[in-house]
């Protein structure tokens, strides 16, 4: 049985990618909406500012879309982007089976208004898939965003 997953929660995948040198490299992922299938849409965090502003917080320009979210504290020890560019959905099979395996654990959540901010910014990124914009509007919605 798949756990619950939720829009706002942020995981860390210990094994996302693989670098040059063949050794598992770690990300962290926030949740953004679920589609009706349970597919999750997400997308990573960087503590890499890489020409992403901090004013304004939501950029969707070069080099790098982002949307500045802060210091969030537990394990993001630095101050975070949630990073704007394309992310096909995570199946929500291999979430479960990731998740099950220990290579995904959650961190923590995001406050609502934060979660707010991210789902009006992703919508908006040129890289956002017209159904993701569609699950992130309806998750809007489900918030009672502003």
């Amino acid at each position: 049985m798949m756990a619950v997953v939720a829009p706002g929660q942020i995981f860390h995948h210990g094994r996302y990618y693989l670098d040059d040198g063949g050794v598992w490299k770690a990300k962290f992922l926030l949740v953004l909406a679920l589609t009706t299938d349970g597919d999750i849409v997400f997308r990573l965090l960087t503590s890499r500012q890489h020409g992403r502003p901090k004013v304004p917080p939501c950029y969707h320009g070069d080099p790098y879309p982002g949307l500045y979210l802060g210091h969030l504290g537990d394990s993001l020890t630095a101050d975070s982007w949630l990073d704007l560019r394309r992310q096909d959905d995570y199946d929500r099979l291999d979430f479960a089976e990731d998740r099950d395996s220990g290579n995904l654990k959650p961190v923590m959540a995001l406050p609502a208004d934060l979660l707010c901010q991210a789902l009006e910014c992703a919508a908006n990124a040129d890289d956002t898939t017209r159904q993701q914009e569609r699950v992130m509007r309806d998750q809007r919605a489900t918030l009672n965003c502003a």
